[in-house]
């Protein structure tokens, strides 16, 4: 009897009670989900009617020296005659035709130092804490030309969550303290930062921010994905490693993420992890700046991720069924094994090659640049977006482009 009391209703129902009471019974009459009836807005302005998150805009931003051509014959100087073949047949494979970096390139590739500066001279590339100097003073200002073309204006003031991504660098007071000062946004914004989880971050951002949006309807998320990679590039004649460094590209993306529609409404998540092959990828600190070790076996372990995943990733859909997709460019051989592992025409994952051709595999915002080219697309397109990581982790999404 007891706790019959404690669970039965109270014999009168108080305002707030009857009014919830009221929309389930509406909701189930309209045979339309709970998540879509309309929530309160916090805050001074407009009530609306969503619980949903949508990515409102991106902006992405590259630094102004281009480095591709630079870095493949600064590599290739590393190496013998008879490797040096190699590796530019190699290198020519990989659908890239051009790298950005916040660092100037010397003048000759082969001669005794890498960058303008003077600062990676052969023989002697600084350590990590000088690294992490020349992180502190680039990143900030990438970052704010990202945000900057969001053109915000007086939005900035109503920026009430600041999410940043970053696995390329390190400080403290850090960028999202940096980016309020810089952007204008109020001093009591909610900062979080992810660090350090790759290439994948960016999706990670996306889920935080729906969640944020989706518990605060009257939230203004400002995402910011920002990677300075060729900050490490590595003096050595290992052949892997020349050919992994020659993927790196810096970059940024910056996101407005609220719970009011255009854009692109973020349906869902889904994340796969492979335990048994976390070592094919790792990214480590070292003395001598960040260390990536990409095995070769990765683009196979993917797709079978992938392949393994294929029912939960699309929620029981076929591939048929996703109008786009925004795979993160990790090289040409991911593309081509996300590919292969949905079974998809080559034109399905045209956006992706283009911005790995123009920029070449960025890290976190990789990932943002194919998902602003989402943002051009017409409404009622079903999108599955993903990325791939140290793990070895491939983080998904599903997506609904709205108008």
């Amino acid at each position: 009897m007891h706790a019959r009391e404690e669970t039965g209703f109270p014999k009168r129902l108080s305002n707030r009670q009857q009014s919830a009471l009221g929309a389930c019974q509406s909701a189930l009459m309209s045979k339309e989900p709970l998540r879509q009836q309309r929530a309160p807005r916090r805050g001074p302005g407009r009530q609306y009617m969503s619980a949903n998150a949508y990515i409102n805009r991106i902006a992405t931003a590259i630094p102004e020296h281009e480095v591709h051509q630079f870095y493949l014959r600064y590599a290739a100087s590393m190496l013998c005659s008879d490797r040096r073949k190699l590796f530019e047949r190699m290198a020519g494979l990989a659908g890239i035709d051009h790298r950005f970096s916040c660092f100037a390139p010397a003048l000759d590739p082969e001669g005794p130092s890498v960058d303008l500066g003077g600062i990676f001279k052969r023989g002697a590339f600084p350590g990590t804490a000088a690294r992490m100097a020349m992180f502190a003073e680039a990143a900030p200002t990438l970052a704010q030309k990202g945000v900057d073309g969001l053109h915000l204006g007086n939005e900035a003031s109503r920026i009430t969550h600041l999410i940043v991504t970053t696995c390329t660098g390190f400080s403290a007071p850090g960028i999202d303290l940096d980016l309020v000062q810089r952007c204008g946004l109020a001093d009591g914004v909610e900062r979080t930062m992810i660090g350090f989880m790759g290439c994948y971050a960016a999706v990670n951002g996306l889920k935080l921010a729906r969640h944020i949006v989706r518990s605060d309807p009257g939230a203004r998320v400002l995402l910011v994905n920002i990677e300075i990679c060729t900050l490490h590039i590595r003096e050595t004649t290992e052949l892997e490693k020349l050919l992994c460094f020659c993927l790196w590209g810096d970059g940024c993306a910056a996101s407005i993420v609220t719970a009011e529609p255009p854009g692109i409404e973020l349906d869902s998540f889904r994340c796969a992890v492979v335990n048994e092959q976390r070592e094919l990828m790792t990214w480590d600190i070292r003395d001598q700046g960040f260390d990536m070790v990409l095995s070769g076996k990765v683009p196979a372990a993917v797709q079978e991720a992938l392949r393994s995943n294929r029912d939960a990733i699309l929620a029981g859909r076929a591939p048929e069924a996703i109008d786009l997709w925004a795979v993160h460019p990790g090289g040409r051989s991911i593309v081509d094994a996300v590919e292969r592992a949905f079974e998809l025409e080559p034109a399905a994952l045209e956006p992706s090659r283009e911005v790995l051709r123009q920029y070449g595999n960025m890290s976190s915002p990789t990932v943002m640049f194919v998902m602003e080219k989402m943002l051009k697309k017409p409404g009622g397109l079903l999108g599955c977006g993903m990325s791939f990581g140290p793990g070895l982790t491939a983080e998904t999404m599903l997506f609904r482009t709205v108008s």
